[in-house]
């Protein structure tokens, strides 16, 4: 099972390899090609998997009060959108029907709330324009 803080759900739409790091990027193409293969995700608080090359260095963003707030923002739209609660404990998987309504929505600023302030912003609206072109979440 995949853990992801709920703001992950929307870069996940929009992720082309794109990252902090070398490490980073590496484990995020780990964490698609499972989400790819099918595996669930469980909705977790604080650091999640994606987190996982950064997290242990406690001045990194991953722990700090921005991203819990973007964190509470995409957990509301992302369950408004995909009409299920999205709290820790939550499951799902991101199968080819909901990756299509929430890229849907993110294209549409419905589920951006999240991603203002973030610094990978203008790359993901970018992606979004592009119709989703080169995204590894694959739909």
């Amino acid at each position: 099972m995949i853990h992801l803080r709920p703001h992950h759900l929307l870069c996940l739409l929009t992720y082309v390899g794109k990252g902090y790091s070398p490490a980073f990027v590496a484990g995020y193409d780990r964490i698609v090609a499972r989400l790819n293969a099918g595996e669930e995700i469980e909705i977790v608080e604080g650091p999640d998997d994606i987190c996982a090359p950064i997290a242990c260095n406690m001045s990194e963003h991953c722990h700090g009060s921005s991203v819990i707030s973007r964190d509470a923002l995409a957990a509301r739209e992302v369950g408004r959108v995909l009409e299920q609660g999205i709290s820790p404990g939550a499951k799902l998987v991101l199968g080819p029907e909901r990756l299509a309504t929430l890229r849907a929505a993110f294209a549409q600023g419905d589920v951006r709330t999240a991603c203002r302030g973030c610094e990978w912003s203008d790359l993901c609206t970018q992606v979004a324009r592009s119709g989703f072109s080169n995204v590894r979440l694959l739909s």
